[in-house]
């Protein structure tokens, strides 16, 4: 027996050296990038079964509006949505001459308020008359921010809440108008929990630590959304679209309600099959069964690869797919395809846009 013990002790004594140099390298989690040993099918989508109209990205770096384009073009997608037509300075109406001078067709563009001038007298009446303006030049949809309810702030000092009433003209504006309201406001849950070993998102709060919404000095995030639902209530002629699976796709059952609850709301999936893909079984149910409430997004500046990854994921049933190509690293975990059935796919990819933006009042 104590022979025994001696060999034993004697192994552990060649061994630990390389475990105690393994275990103080230099190597720093954030570094950390593991390549997958599983093998498993890889099926390449080069171009998705129907015409893609991509309802979320930003398209305002307006020299490389050819380039976005030629993207398009590779990835099979109609057309794309630009939310980056700002009110501040007119800035959409370069935006709309420039995409307009490649394309009359492809592209759109939406209006985005100027919260700067929230304290003016009439705020909210002013920024809707711009809006008209903007929208018999060519604008078919709003864009709010997520600094909405979470940074801006008016001159008392105090965060202008997302259904403050000087917003109130705007918001009707768009019902009159039939325009959507694409609406992000406050970010994922992990953006509002300690940065510590607890956070999923620990890396992607690294790269970006001024994402992080933790502290007393931000509302929390329920109180953010609370404040957008009573918009959807208070303003129910108006469509809204939930930005990023209405903020909260790691509660689908929540957002399944808030469907439920109010008949003008919708939802996209930009830069978020992250979170849909590691619970891929729940999402697909909830994308069939509201199939006619989602609509297709990226948030990442079109790339024919990028948009590879999401034909991939709602297209197949692959396995261990890495979706930071998709936009950024926002997580560690792989997703998995969930493979929808072709009427709830061409919903998703144009039907459900179409409807939106066809309901513009051209009277």
């Amino acid at each position: 027996m104590m022979r025994m013990f001696k060999l034993y002790a004697s192994w552990i004594f060649l061994i630990a050296p390389g475990i105690i140099t393994a275990q103080s390298g230099d190597l720093k989690l954030l570094d950390w990038s593991p390549q997958s040993q599983l093998v498993v099918k890889e099926t390449k989508v080069l171009k998705p079964k129907f015409p893609v109209i991509d309802i979320h990205n930003h398209l305002g770096n307006l020299e490389n509006t050819e380039q976005y384009l030629e993207e398009m073009d590779k990835a099979g997608v109609w057309k794309c949505v630009s939310l980056d037509g700002r009110s501040k300075d007119d800035f959409y109406q370069e935006h709309l001459e420039v995409s307009q001078s490649v394309s009359k067709e492809r592209f759109i563009i939406f209006f985005r308020p100027d919260f700067s001038k929230i304290d003016d007298s009439g705020f909210g009446a002013k920024e809707a008359e711009r809006l008209e303006k903007a929208v018999k030049m060519g604008v078919r949809g709003l864009k709010i921010s997520k600094n909405l309810g979470l940074t801006v702030k008016d001159k008392s000092g105090k965060i202008v809440q997302v259904d403050d009433p000087r917003i109130d003209p705007i918001w009707a504006k768009c019902g009159e108008l039939r325009i959507p309201v694409m609406i992000h406001v406050s970010d994922p849950k992990a953006f509002f929990t300690p940065v510590d070993k607890f956070n999923e998102r620990y890396d992607e709060l690294g790269a970006h630590p001024n994402w992080s919404f933790y502290g007393d000095q931000f509302p929390s995030k329920e109180e953010i959304l609370a404040q957008r639902n009573r918009v959807f209530a208070r303003h129910p002629n108006t469509i809204f679209i939930g930005a990023h699976m209405g903020t909260l796709p790691e509660e689908l059952d929540i957002v399944a309600n808030w469907l439920d609850v109010y008949p003008n709301f919708y939802v996209d999936i930009d830069a978020r099959i992250s979170d849909l893909g590691r619970q891929p079984y729940t999402a697909r149910k909830f994308i069939i069964r509201y199939q006619d409430r989602v609509l297709f997004g990226t948030d990442t500046s079109p790339n024919a690869e990028s948009y590879r990854i999401y034909y991939r994921f709602l297209e197949t049933d692959d396995e261990y797919i890495d979706p930071s190509g998709g936009h950024h690293l926002q997580a560690r975990w792989m997703i998995y395809g969930i493979h929808l059935p072709d009427d709830v796919l061409e919903k998703l990819y144009n039907k459900n846009a179409l409807k939106i933006l066809g309901m513009f009042n051209t009277e």
